[in-house]
Order: C-alpha cells, then structure tokens, then sequence
C-alpha cells in the first residue's frame, strides 16, 4: 500500500501527519478495548474476573502463605500473640520498657 506523496505539499503533509498520529492512537485504543474485552471473557470461562487474576481483587490465588505460628504471648492476655516476625505489638514493647525480658513472653 504504497502511497505517493511528492505531489503533496509542505503543508499537506504536515496535516497528513497530525491525522495520521491521531489515527495511530484511535486505533490503539481500539485494539486496547478489544483486548481488554477478550481477556475479561477468558477469564470468565473459568470463573475468575480479570481483577481477580490480575491482582487487582482482594481474593490472593491458592499460593498464599501460611500464617506462622506463635512464639510469644501477653501475659496479661493469653489471646494476644506474637509470632516473633515483623513489628513488635505494642503489648510486646510495654512489657519490655517495663523490664521484663523476650524470654518472660515466650509461649
């Protein structure tokens, strides 16, 4: 699909190409739509939304971890534990400022 442009002027050519972008991104667009909708109906057929599959939703995949188990314990309150990863809970710190020692917490 050749097409012969040294008839055209400076001016013309300079208009062809400000369609010609905008043509580019309409057709973008588009083909971003279209894909869109053929990935929503993929996932449908198994019974997922895409925001699902994508990570988007709150629902996590089969891969999740586990929850890992209790090392410590408030003893003011044997419900509330502690794994011992991540940040310590604030009845971790106050048993400590109040001088008891980690091993005092430990199930």
């Amino acid at each position: 699909m050749a097409i012969d442009l040294s008839g055209f002027s400076r001016k013309e050519l300079l208009e062809l190409r400000v369609n010609v972008e905008k043509a580019l991104k309409d057709a973008e667009v588009r083909e971003r739509r279209e894909a869109l909708k053929a990935a929503e109906l993929a996932a449908a057929e198994y019974g997922f939304s895409l925001a699902e599959l994508s990570g988007d939703g709150k629902i996590q995949l089969a891969s999740k971890q586990s929850k890992a188990p209790a090392k410590y314990h408030n003893p003011n309150n044997p419900e509330e534990t502690w794994s011992g990863r991540g940040r310590k809970p604030r009845w971790v710190h106050e048993a400590l400022s109040s001088g008891a020692d980690i091993t005092d917490l430990e199930i």
